[in-house]
């Protein structure tokens, strides 16, 4: 058999793999930066945290 015959399917799953990936970096491009609203999330459980795990102290009145 000659290679061409071999390498047609390899060449045209190459550029399917490239389309793909194409078509992922256009969609991820298109998403919004959640970069300061994932950090401001992640602040606000750290909070709730340490005020879930701080233990109550009852008030002396003297």
């Amino acid at each position: 058999m000659r290679p061409e015959t071999h390498l047609a399917p390899h060449r045209t799953r190459t550029a399917d793999l490239r389309a793909e990936a194409d078509e992922y970096r256009l969609a991820a491009a298109a998403r919004r930066p959640q970069g300061l609203r994932t950090r401001v999330g992640w602040t606000l459980v750290e909070v709730g945290l340490r005020l879930a795990a701080t233990p109550k102290a009852a008030a002396a009145l003297s």
